[in-house]
């Protein structure tokens, strides 16, 4: 009874991550169409602010306000005071390893992402490099000369006990 317990709790975060996704898919939908953030529901605290494709990984989800771990829970979010994806500065967005960035595991440097906004129009970027460290040690930049996506998620991918200090880190530059 336990073990079944225990296999119905994980398949229960997987398929909440998935029907975010839906959700916030029609949310971003009805943002492009009116140009306004909209809600992915009605008691959400966040809502799409762009859309991240990596291409090679066959991977597209969408970015939401804020890095809360409750907004986590439904995708990755940019970190606050960060720039905004595809935009001027560094754009620092995170989420969780096991779900919506499980496709960071197969990034390597030179891959694609591309970042599309609220207006449709889509900036391409190309990972630089891609690294390993303590999360006491994680010095981000703010500001860079040139529009960059820097990814940000637990490592390692496969263990077993979430929380650990080490994260992984992908930088992107654009085009």
């Amino acid at each position: 009874m336990a073990g079944l317990a225990c296999f119905g709790n994980g398949l229960y975060i997987y398929a909440k991550a998935g029907l975010a996704q839906v959700l916030l898919h029609s949310a971003w939908a009805r943002t492009q169409d009116s140009g306004m953030p909209a809600k992915p529901w009605p008691w959400a605290d966040m809502h799409p602010v762009a859309r991240l494709i990596a291409p090679a990984q066959d991977a597209d989800v969408l970015v939401l306000s804020g890095a809360s771990g409750r907004t986590l829970a439904f995708g990755p979010g940019v970190v606050s005071g960060s720039a905004s994806p595809g935009g001027p500065g560094n754009s620092v967005i995170t989420a969780h390893r096991d779900t919506h960035f499980r496709f960071l595991q197969r990034v390597s440097a030179g891959d694609p992402l591309v970042v599309e906004g609220r207006d449709g129009a889509r900036r391409h970027f190309h990972v630089r490099r891609t690294y390993v460290t303590d999360f006491r040690a994680l010095n981000i930049p703010r500001e860079t000369s040139q529009p960059t996506l820097t990814l940000v998620t637990c490592y390692p991918f496969d263990a077993i006990n979430p929380g650990g200090p080490l994260r992984y880190v992908v930088i992107a530059e654009a085009l």
